[in-house]
């Protein structure tokens, strides 16, 4: 793995790591769990079933924390955003837990 991969992929895991943060009733890993939540190629978190206005609260949260780590990774690698989200993705899909869901050409499964 080159040295900007796994600089990429640290920071990915420390926006995942940190937008678990309990501002919200509900956890990322709750709602993970619960179904609610999935984690997309794209590297953010999606709504499995539209309904829950929490669990969209908490998604949107996530998301732009994670787009503000992707920013700035992709800002002191020297590459574009696009590139940052698409290896997120990759990883968060690869550390999903079995039993949670993640978003694949068909749709939302479970891993």
């Amino acid at each position: 793995m080159t040295t900007w991969r796994r600089v990429v992929a640290m920071g990915v895991v420390l926006g995942c790591l940190a937008g678990g943060q309990p501002l919200f009733a509900l956890t990322l890993e709750e709602a993970k769990a619960k179904g609610l939540v999935g984690e997309k190629a794209n590297g953010y978190l999606g709504l499995v079933a539209p309904g829950s206005g929490e669990a969209q609260a908490l998604a949107n949260d996530v998301n732009q924390k994670r787009r503000k780590a992707y920013e700035e990774i992709a800002r002191r690698n020297g590459t574009n955003i696009s590139a940052v989200e698409t290896l997120a993705g990759e990883k968060a899909v690869q550390n999903t837990k079995p039993g949670n869901f993640v978003e694949g050409p068909g749709g939302w499964m479970k891993k």
